[in-house]
């Protein structure tokens, strides 16, 4: 057992680094005009070709481009680049798509709490192991002043695996994206907000996974539901900013 750790660590790592040579080439592309605002990126199938990765690699790249705002998936006709601002951050928030996000958001709650339960009942050793370590990343990231929504999204792959219906996993491909919050709207210039913010996301998932691990299904399903439906509520805070409007 503990001699196969290494080797799997070496895998983890080695697809890591590809996800980020992979979205470094297409941000890249996008910046230099190659790519403009409205242009279709290759399908995913060219971007396996032209890479040499597989296509899960291409879709957790594409995936921190869409967290970022930078391009959009529509479903049937590709991924498309979206406009971005005169400094190359992502555009201002846009009121339709962050509408849109709360509705899968709203879908996507009851599905989640269900796999944190059936992940609790389910997981089996190997897949517990792969939850800690997508946790683990999400420190790690905290720990560096980093970004931590490829880590958080990988988090809830993860534990969508472990229930081992391959229909969650196959929801998240298409929508989690479009529902991780602080990936896209904590402001940088508040720097010692979005930590905080971050650091309770930590929290929030740490609870999860523990139901997780002690194969407690009902406190997985609670943890899972405390923190998605606390992702509502600050949809919903972001949404009546965007139209002036006081909390109470």
């Amino acid at each position: 057992m503990v001699t196969d750790m290494p080797e799997k660590q070496k895998r983890s790592k080695s697809s890591g680094s590809l996800v980020t040579k992979v979205s470094v080439s297409l941000r890249q592309a996008i910046a230099s005009g190659q790519y403009g605002p409205g242009d279709r990126l290759p399908s995913e199938i060219q971007m396996t070709e032209t890479h040499g990765v597989s296509r899960t690699v291409v879709r957790e790249a594409v995936t921190a481009l869409r967290c970022d705002g930078l391009v959009e998936v529509r479903q049937g006709a590709g991924i498309f680049v979206l406009k971005t601002a005169k400094d190359g951050s992502a555009g201002k928030i846009d009121k339709a798509r962050l509408s849109s996000d709360l509705e899968v958001l709203e879908i996507r709650t009851p599905l989640e709490i269900e796999a944190a339960g059936l992940a609790a009942l389910r997981r089996s050793p190997s897949q517990e192991e792969a939850i800690f370590e997508c946790h683990a990343k999400v420190l790690d990231c905290l720990e560096n002043n980093q970004s931590i929504r490829e880590a958080d999204l990988a988090l809830h792959f993860a534990i969508a695996a472990a229930t081992n219906n391959p229909l969650f996993t196959q929801f998240l491909e298409l929508h989690g994206p479009a529902a991780i919050p602080q990936s896209r709207f904590v402001s940088k210039q508040q720097e010692v907000d979005q930590t905080a913010y971050r650091r309770l996301i930590h929290r929030e998932h740490e609870t999860i996974i523990v139901a997780i691990s002690d194969r407690d299904e009902q406190a997985a399903k609670l943890a899972m539901q405390e923190h998605l439906r606390g992702s509502q509520l600050r949809y919903r805070d972001m949404m009546r900013d965007l139209r002036g409007i006081a909390a109470n």
